[in-house]
């Protein structure tokens, strides 16, 4: 299998186009023309997109029927949001009946792709019990195309998502085989919802945000969770707002 390549490996503005497109805001033959000036011998437009993009097989860390674990397919109630939501809920197999500490996950702005699932799975081994709901249930759930996903997303109402996300939390924290302590840890747009989280949800145990979007900082003084927040050196659009709302939780 050839070597995978790294963000280091590409043109920084090759990484702001990437980011356009993966958001919505950028098509794919926009990227492909705008990338162009960027390709090199043996990596045209295409090759660059196809590098950039994810390749679920190769990150796989734990297989989908791995003995370890149980794996269900189920949904909770979001009655304040899109009504009922489905996801993956994966516990350790060793655990039996046993009350665990639990971990909500959230995805990025795709819905319930096949890495986020795999995080749940490795979160599992790890001892907790791990849910990822899909907040694309309303839309007909992740379609398995990450350019399909990025628009059946763009088509949510995202107050009712956001409620979905909180429903998920209460549901996931009463559960009969949950210990009471929860833990929520998200990427992009989960990321985001973290931080929504740790606003709303005041009983939280930890929160773990990678590179969301954060809310104003006069929601600080809400936030009583113990944070974990990852930030990119260059991510441009989310380090704008970041530097307030740091100095806000710290105030």
């Amino acid at each position: 299998m050839p070597t995978r390549l790294t963000a280091q490996d590409f043109d920084q503005e090759v990484l702001i186009l990437f980011d356009a497109y993966v958001h919505g805001n950028l098509d794919r033959r926009g990227f492909l023309a705008q990338a162009q000036k960027f390709a090199k011998a043996g990596m045209t437009a295409a090759g660059l997109l196809a590098a950039l993009s994810p390749d679920f097989a190769a990150g796989q860390q734990v297989a989908q029927d791995d003995a370890r674990l149980r794996i269900e397919r189920l949904s909770y109630p979001s009655p304040a949001g899109t009504g009922s939501v489905k996801g993956y809920l994966v516990r350790p197999a060793s655990a039996g009946t046993n009350k665990l500490p639990a971990v909500l996950v959230i995805h990025e702005n795709r819905g319930l792709n096949p890495h986020i699932e795999d995080i749940a799975r490795r979160l599992a081994l790890d001892g907790f019990m791990a849910f990822a709901p899909d907040a694309l249930t309303s839309a007909g759930g992740y379609p398995g195309d990450e350019e399909k996903a990025v628009a059946a997303f763009a088509s949510l109402d995202q107050t009712k998502a956001r409620e979905d996300f909180v429903a998920a939390a209460h549901w996931l924290k009463a559960r009969n085989d949950a210990s009471g302590k929860l833990g929520v840890v998200g990427f992009c747009y989960g990321g985001g919802i973290v931080h929504l989280l740790t606003t709303r949800l005041p009983d939280l145990n930890a929160a773990v945000s990678f590179y969301g979007n954060t809310p104003a900082p006069a929601e600080a003084a809400k936030v009583k969770t113990p944070l974990l927040v990852h930030q990119a050196d260059v991510d441009e659009r989310n380090n704008a707002s970041w530097p307030a709302y740091e100095a806000a939780l710290k105030a």
